[in-house]
């Protein structure tokens, strides 16, 4: 009897003591501050040879890395699926979004 009594003490004496916690978070965006202006440079040649058609440039961007930003330089890539696109990263409202593939 006292092993249970003792028992339900502890149980309810941590539970007296127990901080309330709440956690939430809805995002997509990596909060960041802007990044600086893109280098300027020529466009892109055409695709080096050994590239097959179908292959589309991807310019440079930025994107951040802990407290600063880093330099992507453009690439020949190709589109991950039939009709895709490619939609450059941007930083809106305070906020850095990736970019990504798109279907059209």
């Amino acid at each position: 009897m006292k092993t249970k009594l003792l028992a339900l003490f502890l149980l309810a004496g941590s539970c007296v003591f127990a901080a309330p916690a709440v956690f939430f978070g809805v995002g997509v965006g990596v909060v960041a501050p802007p990044p600086p202006a893109p280098p300027v440079y020529a466009y892109a040649a055409p695709a080096p040879y050994g590239y097959y058609p179908g292959y589309t440039w991807v310019a440079g961007y930025w994107y951040p890395v802990g407290g600063r930003y880093c330099w992507h330089a453009g690439y020949w890539a190709r589109p991950p699926y039939a009709r895709a696109y490619w939609v450059a990263p941007r930083y809106y409202g305070g906020r850095y979004y990736a970019g990504y593939w798109h279907r059209r």
